[in-house]
């Protein structure tokens, strides 16, 4: 069985980064449950979405056949990233957590894809999301403990991702994490604890 699994990198840190590492076993993980992956990786540390102009705005509401020159130039990046969304039957997002949420870079992201019509539509009953045949992963990394204890309600990523993303359809979606790399005592099993999740996990 084939599967398009597309990549998204958020981290600043690149081959040092956690949660690349965590993706990259998830990665892995996937290639031996198909018989063959074809795998797309956005790195939008390196090459982020333009932030949501008002042209932008403007041009996802106004109808194709009545967009500008300048209404197709500046959907094209946005284009782009809706249609590997779309094309992609699963989805890794490594996300760094920073300052108790996604990157900026991510943030862009999603603003760019999340758009009536092509990822989402609204109806009698109000919006609905079409994107209702794809898995989400989620690699996430934080310097602290943030899936249970005293810090669980500041993080602000996973319950926005969520959100966002059953917004769009997906509700099949999987979180790993590794956490406390800042804090001594956890510090130096963060990551292998979490690599040993990614293995345990029956996909």
């Amino acid at each position: 069985m084939s599967k398009k699994i597309l990549n998204i990198a958020t981290s600043i840190k690149g081959d040092a980064s956690f949660s690349n590492k965590l993706s990259n076993a998830i990665l892995e993980k996937l290639k031996t449950e198909y018989n063959e992956i074809e795998v797309k990786t956005l790195d939008l540390s390196k090459t982020p979405l333009p932030y949501l102009s008002e042209l932008d705005i403007s041009a996802f509401y106004t109808p194709e056949e009545n967009r500008t020159e300048a209404h197709k130039e500046t959907l094209r990046q946005s284009d782009l990233a809706t249609t590997e969304l779309l094309e992609a039957d699963i989805i890794v997002i490594g996300v760094p957590l920073y300052n108790f949420g996604i990157p900026a870079v991510l943030k862009g992201w999603i603003d760019q894809v999340a758009r009536a019509g092509k990822t989402f539509s609204y109806d009698e009953n109000g919006p609905k999301g079409l994107l209702t045949d794809k898995k989400v992963f989620l690699s996430i990394a934080s310097g602290a403990i943030f899936s249970d204890g005293p810090y669980k309600s500041y993080d602000f990523s996973e319950p926005y991702l969520r959100t966002v993303l059953g917004f769009l359809g997906i509700t099949d979606i999987t979180t790993f994490r590794v956490e406390g790399t800042a804090i001594p005592d956890f510090a130096e099993n963060a990551l292998p604890k979490a690599l040993n999740a990614v293995e345990e996990f029956a996909f």
